[in-house]
């Protein structure tokens, strides 16, 4: 399907969401809620009703995977790690000619799926491994029975995952959690009309502010569940607001190709060199220095900065990136 300004502007607002969350309570920590709403400092507060609003990004991203569905090809494979070693082996290299890492950090770097502080690098080529096999299960299967089958299976990593923190989803930061969010979008896609979510587009606006509203009240009282990607408040509120999105009416070709980078942002930013080396402490400097209306507002222009730096970078690595893949590709016909 041709790339929708609606869903690509999501891609680009789900980006900034995991920004948001890693300058946050990444960063920073969660504030310590045991004295309840009474003892909340205003930065707590604020702390608190931020992470609740962004902290369904990696949902909302994996969503739209699963909404147009991820259709795999060698092509699609060797882009995805290409795109994945450019960032990790290019930081690492820059680092260690700076003298700040060693060559064993430097060899590692190129096991992108193995050695990596990115859970989602490895977990999503999981996912698109498994593509092919999700992609036709749920096209066959009737409609009945696939609602069945995913309640089942929500109702598993909810009360198993989330709730007794079982080992196969303990928080959402799993290959299930993909495939339980892969599914959910693939049914959307397959028995839900754009012209219903029309219909209901209050209604889903409505849901993700309430879902937002109380996913930060359950922080008071469950710190330790409440931003788990697994949650049924995170669930709701990201399908909430990925079905709104789709009841939108945009056309920008600039949104679109905006949206081209917004995995690249995750693989520069959150790569240890430039996370734990650089965003981390001034994160944590700005806090404890500025006001919390200037760290807001620094905060905020961090998040564009870091996104607005990725994009002429990342037009560098997909021209590299069709250079090699089509020479691979003429050198396996020849």
């Amino acid at each position: 399907m041709p790339r929708q300004t609606n869903i690509e502007l999501l891609r680009i607002i789900s980006m900034l969401m995991v920004l948001t969350v890693h300058i946050d309570g990444a960063s920073l920590g969660m504030p310590d809620t045991a004295g309840g709403i009474a003892a909340l400092s205003a930065r707590d507060i604020w702390q608190i009703t931020v992470e609740a609003a962004a902290i369904i990004g990696v949902n909302c991203f994996t969503m739209i995977s699963g909404y147009f569905g991820i259709h795999l090809r060698w092509r699609s494979v060797g882009a995805y790690l290409f795109q994945c070693l450019f960032y990790a082996v290019g930081i690492y290299t820059l680092v260690l000619l700076a003298g700040r890492c060693t060559w064993a950090q430097w060899w590692q770097s190129w096991l992108v799926l193995s050695h990596t502080d990115l859970w989602y690098v490895p977990a999503y080529f999981g996912l698109m491994l498994l593509s092919p096999l999700l992609n036709a299960g749920t096209e066959a299967l009737p409609r009945h029975t696939f609602r069945n089958l995913l309640a089942a299976f929500i109702l598993l990593n909810i009360w198993c995952g989330w709730w007794w923190r079982a080992p196969f989803n303990p928080t959402g930061y799993t290959l299930v959690q993909l495939i339980m969010v892969y599914l959910i979008a693939r049914y959307m896609r397959l028995h839900i009309s754009v012209e219903s979510l029309h219909r209901h587009r209050r209604s889903l606006l409505g849901a993700y502010l309430a879902a937002t509203v109380a996913i930060a009240l359950s922080a008071i009282w469950l710190p330790d569940r409440a931003y788990a990607y697994n949650s049924p408040l995170v669930l709701i509120s990201t399908v909430a607001l990925f079905g709104w999105f789709h009841t939108l009416h945009i056309e920008s070709r600039h949104l679109r190709r905006i949206a081209r980078s917004a995995f690249a942002v995750y693989l520069l930013h959150k790569t240890p060199p430039v996370w734990g080396g650089l965003i981390k402490p001034a994160v944590r400097h700005l806090w404890a220095t500025e006001s919390l209306a200037i760290f807001t507002l620094a905060a905020l222009l961090l998040a564009v900065a870091i996104y607005l730096i990725t994009i002429p970078i990342d037009a560098i690595r997909r021209r590299l990136s069709d250079i090699i893949l089509q020479k691979i590709e003429n050198n396996l016909h020849n």
